[in-house]
């Protein structure tokens, strides 16, 4: 699996020590108070990490410095190839599109690649140029549900299933909001009233709005070059690790949750912790009686008219990783983001009730939100495992660390899918960029 190391990077690359700590682990470190307190790197020039100019994996059989393997798949920039191929390096289990057509993606091209505005230090950048500069392999726009700007590089194409780490939250969240909905989850229960095998643990006094919203308070610290603290535990537990000799431990991501403990007052504030997204995953296969991956199929995927089949990583006993796991390609993803647009509706059929998207975009509790140190993201709130704007056009979005997002503007009617290998896995460094991009192109979409 992948070693717990400083990835390798190209000649002359120094990036500041908080910043270097990716990896696997980087499935669980979006947003992350050290991110936040991150001196800005240098990065190492775009055009010489593209995987054209790598030639990763191009032989028969790939030998040394091209081949990519467990061993490496995740230090930099081999990581840009493993985004796009994870299935050849992880066990994963098939979300099915079904045998219907793909839904119709209507396109209606516009010249957004040039639209100029001024970058976070002031300076005009086109939005090609932002795209270049952030590793972007993938951006489909949306406008009025017609895809008016759509670009791939690094080799993605747009039957590519990508990586998506913790965009995979957010799909987790509105599953659990829509069977809220309906009765067959509540909210104000404790979490033991699905999941009695947590009753020892942080969870064993949580309320289940509280996994939804990461208000609860459990033990679990991201510092990733202190093999005792919790996300070694979880990424050996999950199979992202190897697993140190002698390690006697939980072997699978359920068996971990059970040995975390309660650190603080459940409710008082918003702390962004992947395992609440693994609980909720939980909470809601018990809930339906399905695995998670049947239910993207049956709910979302097949009812969307996707054109390809996504795919979610799993662990030893196939439990998929339903914080961090998910991969699909950037059309279908736009999909899903103009249903949100929509209402919960698309290709004929209701995929969430209005309700549910409702009040998943009405944000949560924005003084909570402060708690998280996260003031790289100002004014922003988290509900139902979504990121809230509360900006003036009600943006609201899904995102992932090393730059995968899905970002919905209801008031420009644009929907915004962004796939990224950024070498950063911190998304303190490129968020205030990204958010005069997104204004850019709203602006943009207007015209």
């Amino acid at each position: 699996m992948h070693k717990i190391t400083t990835p390798r990077a190209p000649q002359g690359w120094r990036p500041a020590v908080a910043t270097r700590l990716r990896g696997a682990l980087a499935l669980a470190a979006l947003g992350t108070a050290l991110a936040a307190q991150a001196q800005a790197p240098a990065l190492p020039a775009p055009e010489s990490v593209t995987l054209d100019k790598l030639g990763y994996m191009t032989t028969f059989p790939p030998e040394g410095a091209q081949r990519v393997d467990l061993s490496n798949s995740f230090k930099y920039p081999q990581m840009r190839w493993a985004l796009q191929h994870l299935r050849e390096l992880q066990p994963t289990h098939n979300i099915r599109r079904g045998g219907a057509a793909a839904s119709a993606l209507p396109a209606d091209p516009k010249p957004l690649g040039s639209v100029v505005f001024d970058d976070d230090k002031g300076q005009p950048i086109t939005v090609d140029q932002w795209l270049t500069r952030t590793y972007t392999d993938a951006l489909v726009v949306m406008h009025k549900g017609r895809v008016v700007y759509e670009r791939y590089d690094n080799q993605m194409k747009p039957y590519t299933p990508h990586l998506l780490f913790s965009v995979t939250k957010s799909f987790t969240g509105l599953m659990a909001a829509q069977l809220a909905h309906e009765g067959k989850i509540d909210p104000n229960a404790l979490v033991t009233k699905y999941v009695p095998e947590l009753a020892d643990s942080a969870w064993g006094d949580m309320k289940v709005r509280e996994v939804m919203d990461m208000t609860g308070a459990v033990r679990f610290r991201e510092v990733y070059t202190d093999p005792t603290t919790e996300i070694f535990g979880y990424s050996w537990s999950s199979g992202m690790l190897p697993r140190p000799p002698g390690y006697q431990g939980p072997t699978n991501v359920y068996d971990f949750l059970k040995t975390l403990k309660k650190e603080g007052e459940h409710g008082a504030g918003f702390v962004y912790r992947t395992v609440h997204s693994e609980v909720l995953g939980w909470i809601v296969s018990r809930a339906t009686g399905k695995h998670w991956a049947e239910l993207m199929s049956d709910n979302v995927w097949q009812k969307l008219g996707m054109e390809e089949d996504a795919h979610v990583m799993v662990d030893s006993v196939g439990t998929p990783l339903q914080g961090a796991g998910l991969n699909a390609t950037a059309r279908d993803l736009a999909r899903f983001g103009e249903m949100l647009r929509l209402g919960g509706s698309y290709n004929g059929q209701k995929i969430f009730d209005k309700a549910v998207i409702d009040d998943t975009a009405k944000g949560g509790d924005r003084e909570k939100f402060k708690m998280g140190g996260m003031a790289f993201r100002p004014g922003y709130s988290y509900r139902n495992q979504w990121w809230v704007l509360h900006n003036a056009d009600g943006a609201w979005e899904a995102a992932g660390i090393h730059g995968q997002f899905i970002h919905v503007n209801p008031a420009a009617e644009m929907v915004v899918i962004k796939l990224s290998s950024h070498p950063v896995a911190g998304a303190a460094f490129t968020h205030p960029l990204t958010l005069k991009a997104w204004a850019a192109l709203a602006q943009a979409v207007r015209r």
